[in-house]
């Protein structure tokens, strides 16, 4: 057998898609499954930008491209952070990845060193710890609970300060929570920040996706003078139901952004030519669908969270953003049966109600289940149902 690296053996597969790996198999068996475990829009892309992808290949714009991103792509994301977030970039301070996901990789592995710490409040998304250990960094985990909105302040932040503390990631609005920081407390956190020369990486792929009166600012804006020491890390795959298409970007200080644009080029070379006009034309053409998407979500996130709390023990905070419910199950634990915990409850669910969730374990918060509202209204009626009855047998 060949002999892995140390660093192979210490990472651990994405819980997400591990639990959506299941569903799928149970599914080609042919039991009725019905996921709630998966994080992305369940809508097609709109249609504009899939002409404009076809098209794109139909004129034969299917070679290599600069490894930051065509110029134009750069530039219409420029557009796109002046207008939305009044953050201005050069084009050279904008780097086009394969994801969001890869954006945040690469950013820890030109920040981080062997030693260095790097701030994570939990819940967090299951990717940041282990993408922390690949840079050979420690995750530092700021545990949060309901009462402060799963959300951090300087005072708690102060208290896990370190000679070592190098980033932090702040995810908002958050997957797994849909909770989102206000403009003054991120103000507050960012001044914080840069009086102790913290490294920020703003995670704002669900900006788009907030409801109500709530609007989401980043990190850089509500404190300008984080600008200088934020990379802020974004995307078309949420709002604009572009997954699959795999085209993020990160926007930050010229000497980090270069770093990255050059790990790209020893990664992948850059994301498809096509896949970079199409984006173009998800960024400047008509924004029409994402408000239809966000009503639908809307809708979904009222009726699910209504289900949820009507459910004894069930306790589950408003989410101001994203497609995630995070309800606290811990009440549901019942060790005789052998249901000791967040984990073991997932897989009951799967098992005897033929729903899928993600265990709170892989978030950091083990008394908790998150729950994708991005299914039909009738798929969540039924799984709703099902998951009444499911508890019910736990009592």
């Amino acid at each position: 057998m060949i002999k892995l690296s140390q660093r192979a053996e210490r990472l651990a597969p994405s819980a997400t898609l591990a639990m959506a790996a299941k569903a799928n198999k149970m599914r080609k068996d042919g039991i009725d499954v019905i996921s709630f475990a998966t994080g992305e829009p369940d809508f097609d892309t709109p249609e504009n930008i899939r002409n404009t992808g076809m098209q794109a290949i139909d004129e034969g714009f299917t070679r290599y491209t600069p490894s930051a991103g065509i110029p134009e792509l750069r530039n219409s994301i420029a557009r796109k952070l002046k207008k939305d977030n009044d953050l201005s970039y050069n084009n050279d301070e904008i780097v086009v990845t394969c994801g969001a996901k890869q954006a945040i990789y690469n950013a820890l592995q030109v920040l981080v060193d062997a030693g260095d710490e790097v701030l994570i409040p939990a819940p967090y998304w299951v990717s940041y710890p282990e993408q922390v250990k690949l840079a050979d960094g420690t995750p530092v985990i700021i545990p949060t609970d309901v009462n402060s909105s799963f959300k951090i302040n300087p005072e708690i932040v102060e208290k896990h300060l370190t000679k070592n503390t190098k980033v932090i990631i702040l995810n908002s609005p958050s997957n797994p929570t849909g909770s989102a920081y206000t403009p003054d407390e991120l103000a507050s956190l960012g001044e914080f920040l840069v009086k102790h020369k913290i490294t920020i990486i703003s995670d704002e792929i669900y900006e788009k996706l907030v409801y109500g009166d709530f609007f989401q600012k980043s990190i850089a804006t509500a404190c300008p003078g984080a600008r200088d020491s934020t990379i802020v890390i974004n995307g078309v795959s949420k709002a604009y139901a572009m997954t699959g298409w795999r085209m993020g970007y990160a926007a930050g200080p010229r000497n980090v952004i270069s770093k990255m644009a050059s790990l790209v080029g020893q990664q992948n070379s850059g994301i498809p030519a096509f896949v970079q006009l199409a984006c173009i034309e998800a960024l400047e053409g008509p924004q029409v669908e994402i408000e239809r998407m966000k009503a639908e979500f809307k809708s979904r996130r009222d009726f699910m969270l209504e289900s949820l709390l009507r459910i004894p023990g069930i306790v589950c905070p408003v989410p101001s953003g994203t497609f995630y419910l995070f309800p606290d199950v811990s009440s549901y634990f019942n060790e005789s049966k052998g249901v000791a915990d967040s984990t073991a409850l997932a897989e009951y669910l799967l098992t005897e109600a033929h729903i899928a969730t993600v265990s709170g374990d892989a978030f950091g918060s083990p008394g908790n289940i998150r729950f994708s509202y991005a299914n039909s209204m009738n798929n969540i009626k039924t799984g709703m149902e099902r998951l009444s009855t499911a508890l019910k047998q736990l009592k």
